[in-house]
C-alpha cells in the first residue's frame, strides 16, 4: 500500500457478506485485475454471526475501468459472495446540516473544524426550532432556517425540514445538542445518516440537570456518545465514545465544563469518521475502520 498524492481521488468500498473463503483474494484480484493501486484496507469478521466485514480505498487514477462503470462492473461480484455495499468517491465532499437549539459548545466545534478543513464537508444549512444560535450563523456566513415545534406542529415542520435538506442535497443530519426528539418522519428519510451526541449517565440519570444529579451521588466518571439515530431514542448503532475522569473535588460547574469538552470530542470525532467513510452499520452496531 502506498499513500495517494494529495488531489489523488481514491474510491472506497464498504463490504459486509456472510463469511467465507476467498472473499480478500477475490477482490483483491479484481482490483489487481484492473490496475488498483490499494492505499487502505482493514478487515473484521464476527464470528459469532459469521459476518465478513470489510473496507477497502485505492486510487483511481490509472484504474482502468471508467469510475461511472464501477458499481456495474462490481455487480457480478457482488452477487458472487451475497455482498451488502456501498461504493464512494473521496472527491465527493459530503453535504451536512447542523441541528441545534441553544447550547452552543457543539456548534462552535463543528464550525471550527469545518472552517480550519479538519471535518471535510459543506454546511449548506442550519436548522433549528429556536433563534439563540441564528447570530453565530450569521457570523460564519450559513443560510439559518428557524423551525419553531409545538405539540401541534411536529409532523408538519419535520416533513418542511425534509422538504428544505432534500432541495439543498443534504448528505449528513448531525444533532449538535439539538434538543428535539425526530419522530420516523426523519429517521426514515435518513437512515444511518443522523448523528447525535449526549451524555453517558442515561438511564441512570435523566432529566434537565443528570449533571447535578450524576455530582450528588459522587460519580466518578463524565462520558459521552455519539451514535446514529434511529426510531428508539437515544439507543441506535453507537460511533463513538469517551470518558473523564471526575473525582470530589469538583464542583457540578466542573462536571458541565468536562462533559461539554467531551462532547465536542466524541461528536467531532463521529463525523469525522463517518466523513471518512470509516463506519459500517450491521443490524444495530457499527463496525468502525478507526
Amino acid at each position: 500500500m502506498s499513500t495517494p498524492p494529495k488531489d489523488s481521488p481514491t474510491a472506497i468500498l464498504l463490504v459486509s457478506c456472510p463469511d467465507r473463503p476467498g472473499i480478500v483474494a477475490a477482490l483483491s484480484a479484481f482490483l489487481y485485475e484492473n490496475r488498483g493501486n490499494i492505499v487502505d484496507i482493514d478487515q473484521h469478521v464476527d464470528p459469532g454471526e459469521g459476518v465478513f466485514f470489510m473496507r477497502v480505498e485505492w486510487e483511481l487514477d490509472g484504474f482502468a475501468i471508467p469510475r461511472e462503470n464501477l458499481a456495474i462492473s462490481l455487480a457480478p461480484l457482488a452477487e458472487r459472495f451475497e455482498m451488502r455495499w456501498d461504493l464512494h468517491f473521496s472527491d465527493v465532499i459530503p453535504r451536512a446540516a447542523l441541528f441545534v437549539t441553544k447550547e452552543n459548545h457543539c456548534f462552535y466545534d463543528l464550525l471550527s473544524r469545518h472552517e480550519s478543513g479538519e471535518l471535510r464537508m459543506d454546511i449548506p444549512l442550519i436548522v433549528s426550532n429556536r433563534e439563540d444560535l441564528k447570530p453565530v450563523a450569521e457570523r460564519f456566513g450559513i443560510p439559518f432556517h428557524h423551525f419553531p415545534i409545538a405539540a401541534g406542529n411536529k409532523a408538519a415542520q419535520e416533513r418542511a425540514e425534509i422538504a428544505l435538506l432534500r432541495e439543498a442535497g443534504v448528505d449528513l443530519v448531525v444533532l449538535a445538542r439539538y434538543m428535539q426528539i425526530l419522530s420516523p418522519l426523519m429517521t426514515e428519510a435518513f437512515p444511518h445518516r443522523i448523528i447525535n451526541i449526549h451524555h453517558s449517565f442515561l438511564p441512570a440519570f435523566p432529566g434537565a440537570r443528570p449533571y447535578h444529579s450524576a455530582h450528588q451521588r459522587g460519580v466518578k466518571l463524565v462520558g459521552a456518545t455519539s451514535h446514529y439515530v434511529t426510531e428508539d431514542l437515544d439507543e441506535g448503532p453507537i460511533l463513538v465514545q469517551g470518558v473523564v475522569p471526575v473525582s470530589h473535588r469538583d464542583t457540578v460547574q466542573d462536571f458541565i465544563r468536562k462533559g461539554r469538552a467531551l462532547e465536542q470530542t466524541v461528536l467531532s470525532r463521529a463525523v469525522w469518521l463517518h466523513l471518512k467513510r470509516r463506519t459500517l452499520v450491521h443490524a444495530n452496531r457499527t463496525v468502525v475502520f478507526g
